[in-house]
């Protein structure tokens, strides 16, 4: 009997011989970062600088954009009305799901990579380098698109428009039909620069530029109140009400306000330069979605009771407001709000690609250049330029507003992933371990401890296992002899393997038809031209997979596993199954109404992915010659080779 799984005799992991067209590599998964890898990787680690209150700079920055304080005009206008407190307080309730989902990840696996790294601990290497490829995009087609929406603020803050001196104004170039952004440009450039220099410096401006921001809307909530109260809230005032659009108007209104909450992820990126990951992440999460929701509340309860929602401004509403109680100067004061919102997103979009890159570069998925760290800052500074040059190019030359649903695509592929993983790492955790193929003296070594003869049972999936999944100590050492000296027992540990293996099996197929019911019942309730009898077939079968998905998981055990999985005494997601499956079908059915023009756009980047990952990614990654073994033996296996070497 040895330690080798099932998968690894088929070839090393996914990488083998008998790995038909190389599928088997989609679905090898690799190791949560321990003690042991840190210490043989080699090379420079990022440095471990962050507290809580970083944390929150950079979720704050990265989450309140310059969006707020336009979104407030639209979606009041066409959706909410005087209820568009409503429709933030519920659409940041749905991100808070996400959140959680994070906060337990984050503080279990605390490396860089974000949802990239949990994806590939949980699901597989083929979901992985997707939702990895599709964060890369998401984080430079939103730091250029932010870029870019800087000039016209700064212009403002100048005097008007065309009031930018000549190099940082914009040019048209008549025989190329762009239109170029010298400004743009230069500031990707000196946050790259920037972020060159450390995380804690970094952090630090990112910290002044946010609290600015938060300063402004501040304004905005105490100077709007006062006129509200003075002039007796003319915009609840209403004949049609609180609701004018009804319910469905307000529930509309929270789809859109969704996207404003999109950023606090970026805190997740970050998670290896956290000095104390499993306190201060899912505090640094949590409080940063909570400021964020608060303010969004405010500013927008104060901004709808100042002018009735009909006639609000869709382009500057909050400015317009102001000046329509007869406080023009107010619009300079917003304008620099505006201004420090898009910097500090800015900075938020540009700090968690070199991080992501360096993840995927470090599991060989990308070349090695990226996974390089300077000995001196501590941070992936060749990522990091890389970063920075593509994402001015695209600043400088192209208006990518009408690429800005790519950014979304990203996002919500990446918090569905991370529910996903949750459900995972709770019903059927990884049983066994990739490690290098230079220990396999080690490995023949401890699978000689436990003797070489068979036991008379036969388990499948787990005769070449010591262990379980639900059980961190070997079962019996010397199996063939406990089945000669002691039958009952062996069979008894027979029917505990059996038992754990179909309750292993029971989960993982609930939790995929599950998600192929939040698949269906998304795509029926968003696809209004199907016929009536026909959607509402689609519907109710997405519903009873759903709900049935629901209740075998919170009917059956939730593996034993969980506890030692990763880093323990971190955040741990409450209501699982619930929240997760929640978690899952509002992301999914955000990311099908994302429309098919992006969906187009996107496809032909994961396309692109698709055939990276092919010639280069699936035959370079670290786990081609990985040797799987059953998890409860990693220690005890690292134990063996540091003492041969020894």
């Amino acid at each position: 009997m040895g330690l080798v799984s099932d998968s690894q005799k088929d070839g090393r992991g996914g990488g083998g011989g008998n790995d038909f067209l190389g599928l088997k590599s989609l679905v090898r998964r690799k190791q949560v970062d321990s003690v042991h890898t840190k210490t043989s990787s080699g090379g420079h680690q990022l440095a471990k600088e962050l507290s809580v209150s970083h944390l929150i700079a950079i979720g704050v920055g990265s989450t309140i954009g310059a969006g707020v304080y336009i979104l407030v005009g639209t979606v009041a206008r066409e959706h909410s009305g005087p209820a568009l407190a409503f429709s933030f307080l519920i659409a940041g309730i749905a991100a808070a799901l996400s959140a959680f989902c994070y906060a337990e990840l984050a503080s279990r696996c605390p490396s860089a990579g974000s949802a990239y790294h949990y994806s590939y601990i949980c699901v597989g290497e083929g979901l992985a380098w997707l939702i990895g490829w599709a964060l890369i995009l998401e984080y430079t087609i939103g730091g250029s698109a932010v870029a870019r929406g800087i000039s016209p603020n700064l212009a403002l803050l100048f005097g008007g428009a065309d009031s930018l001196p000549g190099f940082l104004a914009r040019h048209y170039i008549p025989g190329l039909n762009l239109v170029v952004d010298p400004c743009a440009a230069i500031l990707v450039f000196v946050v790259t620069g920037l972020l060159c220099v450390g995380i804690k410096e970094s952090t630090l401006v990112q910290s002044i530029v946010t609290t600015a921001n938060i300063f402004a809307m501040i304004f905005v909530i105490i100077a709007g109140g006062y006129l509200g109260f003075k002039s007796g809230w003319p915009g609840y005032e209403l004949p049609v009400g609180y609701f004018p659009f009804g319910v469905d108007g307000m529930l509309a209104g929270a789809s859109t306000v969704f996207f404003a909450f999109i950023g606090f992820d970026s805190v997740a990126s970050t998670a290896e330069e956290v000095k104390s990951p499993q306190r201060d992440l899912p505090l640094g999460i949590g409080a940063a979605l909570s400021i964020c929701c608060m303010l969004y509340m405010l500013v927008s309860s104060v901004i709808v009771g100042l002018v009735p929602y009909y006639a609000m401004d869709p382009d500057t509403p909050i400015s317009s407001a102001f000046a329509s109680h007869g406080v023009q100067w107010a619009a300079y004061v917003i304008t620099i709000g505006a201004f420090t919102a898009l910097c500090s997103t800015l900075m938020g979009s540009l700090l968690p690609q070199p991080r992501i890159l360096m993840a995927m570069a470090r599991d060989g998925l990308l070349p090695s250049f990226f996974s390089e760290v300077n000995k001196h800052t501590q941070v992936p500074v060749k990522s990091t330029l890389v970063t920075g040059i593509v994402a001015a190019a695209l600043a400088f030359f192209m208006d990518v507003e009408q690429l800005a649903g790519m950014v979304s695509v990203g996002t919500l592929l990446a918090f569905t992933m991370v529910a996903i993983s949750v459900l995972i790492l709770r019903y059927v955790p990884p049983d066994s371990v990739p490690l290098p193929s230079s220990f396999q003296l080690a490995i023949d070594s401890v699978s000689l401890r436990y003797g070489n003869s068979t036991p008379d049972y036969d388990v499948e999936n787990s005769k070449d296992h010591i262990g379980t999944s639900g059980d961190n100590t070997p079962l019996l050492p010397g199996k063939g002899e406990a089945t000669v000296r002691y039958p009952l027992i062996a069979k008894e540990a027979a029917q505990v393997l059996l038992n754990e293996g179909n309750r292993r099996k029971i989960a993982g197929w609930t939790i995929m038809l599950t998600c192929v019911g939040a698949l269906v019942l998304a795509s029926a309730a968003s696809t209004v031209d199907l016929p009536s009898s026909f959607r509402f077939s689609l519907c109710g079968a997405g519903g009873v997979l759903l709900l049935s998905g629901l209740i075998v998981l919170t009917s059956i055990d939730q593996d034993d596993a969980r506890h030692t999985f990763g880093h323990t005494g971190g955040f741990i997601c409450p209501f699982v199954p619930l929240l997760p499956i929640a978690c899952i079908l509002i992301n999914v059915y955000l990311l099908i109404n994302l429309g098919a023009a992006t969906w187009t756009r996107v496809s032909i980047w994961l396309l692109v992915g698709v055939f990276v990952y092919a010639f280069y990614g699936r035959t370079h990654s670290s786990l081609v010659d990985a040797v799987y073994v059953p998890a409860a033996h990693v220690d005890e296996i690292y134990q063996s080779s540091a003492n041969s070497l020894a």
